[in-house]
Parts: C-alpha cells; sequence; structure tokens
C-alpha cells in the first residue's frame, strides 16, 4: 500500500488532503485533513517507530532485534523525535549520569569490571 506523500513532488510545499472516498459504501468526505503526528516521518523512521512500540521501547531488545548499538539506536530515535517537532532530553537528561554514561556503567557492572557497590556510587552521581 502506498503512503500519502506529505509534500508536494513538484515544489515541496505541504500537501493538505482535501477529499476522502470510501469505495466499499461510495462515500465521499471533503474538507481540510492533517496527516497527524507522524505524517512527517520518512518510512525508515516509521519502521524504527514500528519495532520501538513492539519492544515496549526497551533499547536493550531494540538491540537485539535490530543489530544495532545502544548509541545508534538512540540517534535514531532522536531523529524520530526532532521529525515530530520536539527535542530530545530534557530537565530529567540535564541532570545526574547522561542516559549513554548509565548504560555504560550497567555494562562495565555485566562484565563483572566494576563491583555492585562502585556501580550504585557511579549511578548516583550528579
Amino acid at each position: 500500500m502506498n503512503t500519502l506523500p506529505t509534500r508536494c513532488p513538484l515544489c515541496n510545499g505541504e500537501i493538505t488532503v482535501t477529499r476522502i472516498y470510501c469505495r466499499d459504501c461510495d462515500t465521499t468526505i471533503e474538507g481540510r485533513f492533517t496527516g497527524g503526528p507522524f505524517s512527517d516521518l520518512t518510512q525508515e523512521q516509521l519502521e524504527f517507530v514500528d519495532v520501538f512500540v513492539r519492544n515496549e521501547g526497551k533499547i536493550k531488545r531494540m538491540e537485539k532485534e535490530l543489530d544495532l548499538s545502544y548509541p545508534t539506536i538512540r540517534n535514531r530515535l532522536h531523529e524520530v523525535i526532532r521529525a515530530m517537532g520536539y527535542e530530545p532530553g530534557g530537565v530529567e537528561e540535564d541532570e545526574g549520569l547522561s542516559e549513554e554514561d548509565r548504560q555504560r556503567v550497567l555494562e562495565q557492572l555485566d562484565e563483572g569490571a566494576i563491583s555492585a557497590e562502585v556501580a550504585m556510587e557511579l549511578l548516583r552521581e550528579k
């Protein structure tokens, strides 16, 4: 199935859908319709969102399914967030360790490179 374009192929202007037709009941609806919050996402970004939802936002599971690293998945998530008109991060990320640093500490703990006590100390740092 083809997806609805959001930009004019000639001038790159925003497309406004003004007519919807149902073949089953021969109904036509006219008006101005928006594409919704996902309409500006590329096909690749939509597929990423599908994987994100299917994995309940758990990046570890996404790493396995997509065979990508944690930073790559975070970067793609940030691309989707920006494409939807938001800025990734926020107050909670400005405080304490970054998510990347937190992940690194957990990986070191998992590998046995640091003890649980050291990991707790590092995770509490601001």
